[in-house]
């Protein structure tokens, strides 16, 4: 399985089957996103809400490939309306799909659509694939929860944010690494737009003063997990 970080918190994740699964393509306004809407494919699209750096260029993508999109109910049913197709989901339900295991988890924030459309609640994303557990947290504040989300799904990969303002800053992300206790943390949502400028490599000195590790991708890298 290989994991690529396009910037922000879109990733792409390509199966061992050669599924390619988008997570919140947010590319074309994305001034951090070297990689644009048209230079990518999907199988499956999860979003985990509705705002526009997040459901960015789904739709784009989507009127190419077809894909699936997968999200909590009331954003899975938005993006059904716009002609596309959708597997209902919420929080704290699971669906095994043929690239694998997704499980919605919570996540503190909002969700509305760009032309102001209620886009249910926001949401994490535990995926298990190939045998490993990634938990992308969406954008979120700390919560207490994450223990009950680590120990229940032990995490490979925690994908979460660190840019501070609309989400967790760098002391609360390193907070949720030692509560989600992960194999590896990895830093997202950061250095897009002036407001949510942090250092990653901070970050990473951080985690591994708690004795955990952290990988830092570079805009637009792809690693072998």
């Amino acid at each position: 399985m290989k994991l690529r970080y396009f910037s922000h918190s879109a990733f792409q994740i390509t199966t061992e089957s050669k599924k390619i699964v988008l997570i919140d393509p947010f590319l074309d306004g994305n001034p951090t996103s070297s990689v644009k809407s048209n230079d990518v494919v999907a199988d499956y699209i999860i979003l985990t809400h509705a705002h526009g750096d997040h459901l960015g260029d789904a739709f784009k993508i989507a009127g190419r490939c077809n894909p699936m999109f997968i999200c909590v109910n009331e954003l899975a049913n938005y993006c059904a309306s716009k002609g596309f197709k959708a597997h209902n989901m919420h929080i704290g339900g699971s669906y095994n799909f043929d690239f694998g295991r997704v499980k919605f988890t919570i996540a503190h924030h909002g969700s509305f659509t760009p032309d102001n459309y209620y886009g249910g609640e926001a949401s994490g994303v535990v995926l298990s694939i190939d045998g490993k557990n990634l938990y992308h947290t969406g954008d979120t504040g700390l919560f207490l929860d994450m223990k009950l989300i680590g120990e229940i799904n032990p995490i490979d990969y925690m994908l979460l944010p660190i840019g501070d303002n609309f989400t967790m800053g760098i002391n609360d992300a390193v907070k949720a690494v030692e509560l989600v206790n992960p194999k590896f943390a990895i830093p997202m949502h950061y250095n897009t737009f002036p407001v949510i400028n942090a250092d990653p490599n901070e970050f990473k000195q951080n985690v591994e003063k708690i004795g955990k590790k952290c990988i830092v991708l570079e805009f637009g890298q792809e690693i072998e997990l």
